[in-house]
């Protein structure tokens, strides 16, 4: 064999080494037991979220054998454990739509513009310090608010709105500004990291046409991040809708009555679930099975109202490149 063909030998064989090296290893065990993991979690979510369904459902089947669905949606009074009972879940249905109202009436500005503030106006040390305190108020227990708004909030509502009908200690406005007041932070950090995924140029071709960090704030950013923006309101409103210890303390878990006076108490779908489900009630009564109608009732209200929200957000949503 020829130098030359030596030399030639040699460098076949370091490039073969070469090629093999780079060759992509076979998955390490590790990487496989990851993706396990992951994928037990994910089945985990969806088998809770089946059986939470199925235990509302199969409950609420038994109570819709007894009482017509058309008096339980349309039905003006609700005293379920009377000698004369009625079934008419519109009083506390109101209660709750009246809550929610109140807290997206509290929520909603304060979170935005706490959120257009972080975003826009706050320098770097300030939006770092205001950011994780604003959002460990949401860590706050609810029963901890509750107790605030009973012994501090209603006494400032009845000495500043005496013009009120005030009847006892009881309020569901003073009630929804309490949930209001919880639902802020969450409203605020979505809404605040939507609007900090608006690319720079949009900013910079506004202030390039002379407008004010206010319109553009208002009227460039707000716009663009919309999808950010409807998806906090919806957690806010879904998280609103679903509080229990809150409107228990502050709104009463009294008499169920259609009222339209925020100065006095009213019943919600929270709360009577609260308050019912002690264990003093027999398994497979009617009025045990109540308490699974609305939960029901409260599952579709969330479900419509996301399904809702999701088109809403697919219509409206910008996607930059």
């Amino acid at each position: 064999m020829t130098v030359t063909g030596h030399i030639g030998d040699v460098v076949s064989s370091a490039g073969m080494g070469t090629s093999r090296s780079l060759e992509a290893p076979s998955r390490r065990l590790g990487e496989l037991a990851i993706k396990g993991l992951l994928g037990l979690c994910a089945t985990v979510s969806v088998v809770v979220t089946t059986a939470i369904v199925i235990s509302l459902v199969l409950p609420s089947l038994s109570f819709f054998g007894e009482v017509s669905i058309l008096e339980f949606l349309t039905g003006t009074e609700w005293a379920p454990a009377f000698a004369s009972p009625s079934f008419g879940v519109l009083p506390i249905l109101i209660g709750t739509l009246s809550v929610v109202f109140f807290a997206l009436l509290t929520g909603v500005p304060i979170g935005l513009a706490s959120a257009i503030y972080l975003s826009e106006y706050a320098s770097r040390r300030t939006r770092k310090t205001v950011k994780p305190v604003l959002e460990m108020l949401e860590g706050i227990p609810t029963v901890a608010t509750g107790l605030f708004a009973f012994l501090f909030l209603v006494p400032l509502a009845q000495d500043t709105l005496p013009f009120l009908n005030w009847r006892g200690p009881f309020s569901y406005g003073v009630a929804g500004v309490a949930v209001g007041l919880i639902i802020v932070p969450l409203i605020a950090s979505v809404t605040d990291d939507a609007m900090r995924s608006v690319p720079a140029g949009l900013r910079e071709g506004a202030y390039a046409l002379g407008a004010s960090k206010l319109k553009v704030s208002a009227r460039v950013i707000l716009p663009a991040a919309i999808s950010g923006v409807i998806a906090g309101i919806v957690l806010a409103t879904s998280r609103a809708i679903g509080e229990t210890m809150v409107v228990l303390l502050v709104a009463g878990a009294g008499n169920p009555n259609i009222n339209l006076n925020p100065a006095q108490g009213a019943q919600t779908m929270t709360a009577y679930i609260g308050g019912t489900a002690t264990g003093d009630i027999a398994q497979g009564t009617v009025v045990y099975n109540t308490i699974f109608a609305v939960g029901t009732l409260l599952f579709v209200m969330t479900l419509a109202m996301n399904v809702i929200a999701i088109r809403t957000v697919r219509r409206f949503r910008e996607i930059y490149e």
